[in-house]
């Protein structure tokens, strides 16, 4: 079976890119994959209060309405997130919204939040055994009068069976969604949902880690003001980056395509900015690395750049499910290289580095 998924990717790139996405949920759901290995313990890793066997996941937009949360955790991942999750249904933006960059490695996507609401997500989480860890990515939606309202309501949502939440502000394919990234609307955002946050908490709820998800396309001196906010509201945790609409050095015929660009082409940015919040925030505040992680050596650039935890997407659709392997086979190497005990030992070790170069290399 291994071997079998292992070609999976190429086979799936004859397909239309959403039709060979439904392809590998419905694979994902039938238990058409092959289990992973027990981790080594130096591997383990402590995110916000949170304890995770490894630090990889798969981000967003995978698993939009909470289908294959456990099939991603036995693929290898030491956790899952679920969405973009937003209240109501919608479609999302007109087809075709997704291109690959085959030339590039990347892919270029406008999807805008399509999914089946919040209804559909939250009855097949309370269906699941409550065991591993399963975050919630929850956005507002395109029409709503209120969009903060849309996140609050995320949060009263899934508190019982989220074991964290992400708020995406950061997607570009959602118009004027980036606005709310503003250091006086973030601010308002974030003290409306740390105010639903403690009425659970009243209730006698555990505290459920909070996390922001920040876009790579933030000019530098507004980036600071939105540090600024995020340390001041003490947020768990801090995801970098979403897709950006840089193009810079694409060579792909598809580049032209509107949307946000994942993949190979985000890596550098997204590892630069990710060094920078590092820096800004003293390592204090705990980060997800994400963007253009195709291999194990972009994944461990990632936790020496600062982040604690690393997350995968369109580097699965070129390299397949054994990616997941390949990353924990090198960062495991990496401990064993450098001496130390574990992979949090690792984390920030070249951020001087990384921050120091140009986001357009």
């Amino acid at each position: 079976m291994k071997a079998l998924f292992d070609l999976a990717p190429r086979a799936l790139r004859l397909l239309a890119p959403e039709e060979a996405h439904e392809l590998t949920l419905r694979a994902l759901e039938l238990g058409a994959h092959p289990n992973a290995p027990p981790d080594p313990p130096m591997l383990a890793t402590s995110f916000a209060g949170l304890t995770l066997s490894n630090p990889i996941g798969i981000a967003a937009g995978f698993d939009k309405d909470a289908r294959v949360p456990d099939a991603i955790l036995r693929l290898g991942c030491g956790f899952a997130e679920i969405g973009t999750v937003t209240p109501l249904p919608q479609p999302g933006n007109p087809k075709p919204r997704v291109f690959r960059l085959l030339h590039d490695h990347g892919v270029i996507n406008r999807l805008g939040f399509n999914n089946s609401g919040h209804d559909a997500a939250l009855e097949r989480l309370r269906r699941r055994p409550r065991q591993g860890i399963v975050g919630v990515n929850i956005g507002a939606n395109k029409d709503a009068a209120d969009r903060i309202a849309d996140y609050v309501r995320g949060i009263d949502t899934f508190y019982d069976v989220a074991s964290y939440f992400t708020i995406n502000i950061s997607s570009p394919n959602t118009p004027g969604l980036r606005d709310l990234q503003d250091p006086a609307a973030l601010r308002d955002l974030l003290t409306r949902v740390f105010a639903s946050r403690t009425k659970q908490m009243d209730a006698g709820k555990p505290k459920r880690p909070i996390i922001v998800k920040l876009a790579p396309d933030i000019p530098e001196e507004l980036l600071v003001e939105v540090l600024a906010v995020l340390t001041e509201q003490n947020v768990d945790g801090i995801a970098i980056s979403n897709t950006t609409l840089s193009r810079h050095g694409l060579r792909d015929s598809n580049a032209r395509e509107a949307g946000g660009l994942s993949g190979r082409p985000l890596f550098h940015r997204s590892t630069i900015t990710l060094a920078r919040v590092y820096r800004a925030t003293g390592g204090r505040t705990p980060l997800i690395g994400i963007g253009g992680i195709d291999s194990g050596g972009a994944a461990l650039a990632k936790i020496e750049a600062g982040a604690t935890l690393v997350q995968l997407y369109t580097g699965l659709i070129y390299e397949g499910p054994s990616l997941i392997g390949r990353i924990k086979a090198t960062m495991a190497d990496a401990v064993r290289r450098h001496n130390v005990h574990a992979i949090g030992d690792l984390v920030g070790r070249r951020a001087d580095e990384w921050a120091a170069k140009p986001l357009e290399g």
